[in-house]
């Protein structure tokens, strides 16, 4: 069974990478809830966090916090929500684990389930200035 995910970090699907290392990629969201919302995803695949090594789990949690700096700089975000879901029973889509990062502004509110569906030159633009911002805040 092929992985969207997998697929991504292999270089075989389109995403908009806002940051990589050895082990990790990020990318936005392709349906974001809002505007900057990210996917941080382990490149090793596992379907579910429990299918994962406690080394694995926290060397992923550790990448969220520059992360999200760099994603509330770039978009001006006023706060974000982290969200990781296992299993379909819990909506997790895509069964690679993968963490959301989707900012949050005060005068859109914090609906879950609006979803639009920016062009691919507004995230690849999006994507820009959040790496932009990765780099800066890593200085």
């Amino acid at each position: 069974m092929s992985c969207i995910f997998c697929d991504i970090v292999a270089g075989k699907r389109e995403s908009h990478v806002i940051y990589e290392d050895d082990y990790h990629i990020a990318f936005l969201d392709k349906y974001p809830i809002d505007k900057g919302h990210s996917l941080v995803v382990p490149k090793k695949h596992h379907e579910r966090i429990i299918d994962m090594d406690k080394s694995g789990v926290g060397n992923l949690f550790m990448q969220i916090p520059h992360i999200a700096r760099a994603i509330m700089t770039a978009t001006n975000a006023d706060a974000f929500s982290i969200a990781q879901n296992n299993g379909r029973a819990a909506k997790q889509i895509i069964p690679h684990v993968h963490v959301h990062i989707i900012p949050r502004y005060n005068d859109t509110g914090t609906l879950w389930t609006k979803r639009s569906i920016p062009s691919s030159d507004e995230l690849e633009a999006l994507a820009q200035q959040i790496r932009a911002c990765v780099v800066a805040n890593s200085s």
